[in-house]
């Protein structure tokens, strides 16, 4: 069950009738310790979401937000950003990063919806999480000795790719005297330096685009480079070109499972290129870890499903698994993922529809389930 908000008291701007932003998004936080998101949207009371599911805030003073709430919400964010006001403008929506001052820091997406803006804030942590934080494997951090080469982290949106990728950053950061080079949109985590220098450059403030910020590292002296989406061909392509210099890369892609994700890079390039795509992956991809987060049975909180597979460069080849075509539908084989989910199910954790949800093959995952429970 998820806890009552309470009162909720917020303070007034000297417009009557409206919430000064500032104190509206410190009050939101305070509803619970676990808020992972703030969403404003007209017709609708201010939102929170917290372990997946949306929670409306009640207390003193709080009614539906207007058109004109959310749109001063959104210009109080994006202040003088002179970018997010022109991607807004012609593309309907944008991304930005924004700050509380000794409270929090957020990820922020404003976007045009039947003609009004509508916002949705994501939380981030003041603290760079570690890997035991998270419930990540701790064999995890042998990453951070590649001395070069491309480390993945896949999985579908609010899977926790981003924290994962600043625990291992951050074990870098710990661990060795280097130099860490960031291109993010927005930045997310503040990494200060530790036995690393660590420079990180927000995508359209310090960069004009991913690819433009990997040409510029290449005569920055990075030792590692994170890049905190790999969503385009040219993206794929400068990263490819800087492990092939001897540089360790990390980046996220949106995609359910290690084949999924290679299948996307490799779709980025022309039928013509993919061959040789395939071959540079297969020399230079290190390791691609898929993940999930599912709810679990009993608690107000997430349990992680992980699944590291480490690839072997020397073999000059990708593994059977990352290949799409290899993979058939058996009702007796699960993915590793699937398999982790099954077996969450059947210590308790989570409950058979919940898995069944964030399956892969769900009705592959749904006959071994239903097998088990006769046993």
């Amino acid at each position: 069950m998820l806890p009552d908000t309470g009162p909720i008291t917020l303070e007034k701007s000297s417009n009557a009738g409206t919430f000064e932003t500032n104190a509206l998004l410190a009050a939101m936080l305070r509803v619970h310790d676990q808020v992972s998101d703030l969403i404003f949207s007209p017709g609708r009371v201010p939102q929170v979401q917290i372990h997946g599911d949306l929670v409306a805030i009640q207390g003193a003073g709080v009614r539906p937000l207007t058109a004109d709430d959310t749109r001063r919400i959104a210009s109080d964010l994006i202040g003088d950003n002179k970018h997010a006001i022109t991607m807004l403008r012609e593309q309907g929506s944008c991304d930005i990063s924004y700050g509380l001052p000794g409270v929090a820091r957020f990820r922020v997406n404003i976007f045009i919806q039947r003609g009004s803006c509508a916002v949705v804030i994501r939380v981030i942590p003041t603290l760079v999480p570690n890997l035991a934080s998270l419930g990540l494997p701790e064999n995890l951090q042998k990453l951070a000795s590649l001395r070069d080469g491309i480390v993945l982290v896949t999985g579908p949106r609010n899977s926790g790719k981003s924290s994962t990728l600043a625990a291992l950053v951050d074990c870098i950061n710990q661990q060795r005297v280097c130099h860490i080079l960031t291109l993010e949109d927005p930045i997310e985590f503040l990494h200060n330096h530790k036995r690393a220098t660590v420079h990180q450059r927000e995508l359209h403030s310090d960069t004009g685009s991913i690819p433009q910020g990997l040409r510029a590292a290449m005569r920055q002296a990075p030792d590692v480079i994170l890049v905190s989406e790999l969503r385009e061909r040219d993206s794929v392509e400068m990263a490819m070109e800087a492990a092939e210099s001897g540089h360790l890369v990390f980046s996220s892609l949106n995609a359910p499972d290690q084949a999924k994700a290679v299948e996307r890079m490799v779709g980025f390039f022309a039928v013509v290129e993919q061959e040789s795509v395939r071959n540079r992956l297969a020399r230079n991809l290190r390791c691609i870890i898929s993940q999930r987060l599912l709810p679990r049975k009993k608690e107000n909180s997430r349990v992680p499903v992980v699944d590291v597979l480490t690839v072997d460069s020397e073999s000059g080849e990708l593994p059977a698994q990352l290949l799409q075509e290899t993979r058939k539908d058996h009702h007796e084989i699960l993915d590793p993922i699937d398999a982790a989910i099954a077996d969450l199910v059947s210590t308790g954790a989570v409950d058979s529809e919940t898995a069944i949800i964030h399956a892969s093959a769900p009705l592959q995952l749904r006959l071994v389930l239903a097998k088990r429970a006769l046993r």
